[in-house]
């Protein structure tokens, strides 16, 4: 063969091979097997500083995709680029209002709002916020509750009557949830304050227009002096010690076991939800809710459900751009409250064979806190706090982290509760 045909033979095979390092990621799944091959920025030595340099408004930004709280199979690995932020500004400063609105507990309520992922069912990490709120300025109750608990509670015990027998909620009245799949979603965005309604007298459930809900609470702080049911004026109730009975037709929002004065914590967890949501809610029902009730610290804790399904910095940017727009959403129902933005924990995925940090962990860490500053909004950095990169698998180690290497252990999320509990508090030092 002429040397000429061995040039141009070489040539194709090194553009075939640039070409699959180009459209397919380094790794893919072949059976039960996986493939791995270099990328093309490793095969011509491209340092990740090189990437890193890259501008964040030049890149691509993608729809959001739906988000469940899985881990999908073999990610796409993008190096993400730098983000400058401010390390040296104490965040604490835009709680304030909050601040100041403490000093009213000892005649009336101040509440505060605790939206969040799956790393906050049960009332993980809010009921560590309520007691060290409710131990030094008063206050006694769970909060909010729907009227169907889908997911138990470490806080309260329900149950839902009809037809003179115990029913599951799925059993019970129809249930609308703003972060549910779009079957299970309103139209007209009357969701109320936890972004969820159960509707009494569906046609398609028997005998929901008369419904018993037994509320057993479980939390060990001081027992709820009152009852509050949050519903259309033409659901009636009465009450009768942790029972309530409701009666007609038409939404309700929500049950609380609360006091008359001092801090109600509401733990409001939306399991696969990625916080961009607020927007689909009643803008005059939210404000309305957070005005009567005294509203005073909102605090959001979303973003890890965008990071085992994406990998492209271009990705996360346009999710953490979606959750500014929920702050200013927020901001916009209630201007006179404080918001806090907790960011997503340490994650784990395993990486050529090893468990490594999710890349875009710190990435979306370091784009929440710039966001939060620029809103003028309180950021803590769950996965600082952790230690950084790897630090879920020290969390695993000792007991205070799940298999998955995504979710807290109970024990894990009473520590990040008083972690972030105490780092409210301590703010008001500065004040």
């Amino acid at each position: 063969m002429r040397p000429y045909k061995v040039l141009i033979f070489i040539a194709c095979v090194m553009a075939g091979l640039a070409a699959l390092c180009v459209v397919l990621p380094g790794r893919v799944a072949w059976g039960e097997k996986e493939l791995h091959w270099p990328t093309l920025a490793q095969v011509l030595e491209i340092s990740t500083d090189t990437l890193a340099s890259m501008e964040i408004d030049s890149i691509a930004l993608e729809e959001f995709p739906e988000y469940e709280d899985s881990v999908p199979a073999t990610p796409q690995y993008v190096a993400p680029p730098t983000v400058h932020v401010d390390s040296v500004t104490d965040s604490r400063i835009f709680l304030s209002a909050f601040y100041a609105s403490l000093a009213e507990t000892s005649h009336k309520t101040v509440r505060i709002l605790h939206y969040g992922d799956s790393q906050i069912e049960e009332d993980r990490m809010t009921q560590q916020i309520r007691e060290a709120f409710q131990s030094r300025y008063g206050g006694a109750g769970c909060g909010l509750m729907p009227l169907a608990q889908t997911i138990p509670s470490l806080a309260v015990k329900q149950r839902l009557m009809m037809n003179d027998r115990f029913v599951t909620p799925a059993q019970g009245p129809r249930r609308y949830m703003v972060y549910a799949p779009k079957r299970d979603q309103r139209a007209d965005g009357l969701y109320g304050p936890m972004g969820q309604v159960a509707v009494m007298n569906d046609s398609l459930v028997h005998g929901s227009e008369e419904i018993t809900a037994i509320c057993t609470p479980l939390y060990k702080g001081p027992l709820y002096t009152r009852w509050k049911v949050f519903a259309d004026t033409s659901v009636h109730y009465s009450l009768a010690g942790d029972t309530v009975r409701l009666s007609g037709r038409g939404n309700v929002y929500g049950l609380s076991q609360e006091s008359s004065a001092g801090v109600i914590v509401d733990n409001i967890p939306m399991r696969g939800c990625l916080g961009i949501v607020f927007t689909k809610m009643d803008r005059n029902q939210l404000t309305t809710f957070y005005r009567e009730q005294n509203v005073r610290l909102i605090i959001m804790q979303f973003g890890g459900n965008a990071i085992p399904s994406n990998q492209n910095p271009g990705t996360i940017f346009a999710i953490v751009k979606g959750l500014r727009e929920q702050v200013q959403y927020i901001h916009s129902c209630t201007p006179d409250a404080s918001i806090l933005f907790i960011g997503p924990s340490d994650m784990l995925t395993q990486i050529d064979g090893e468990w490594q940090t999710y890349p875009m962990v710190p990435y979306m860490d370091r784009l929440l806190r710039k966001m939060a500053l620029e809103e003028n909004i309180a950021y803590f950095s769950l996965y600082r706090w952790m230690g950084g990169s790897g630090s879920m698998a020290r969390w695993q180690e000792i007991g205070l982290a799940g298999s998955d290497g995504v979710h807290f252990q109970r024990s894990g999320a009473r520590k990040a509760g008083n972690a972030v509990a105490n780092w409210i508090l301590e703010g008001m030092s500065n004040e």
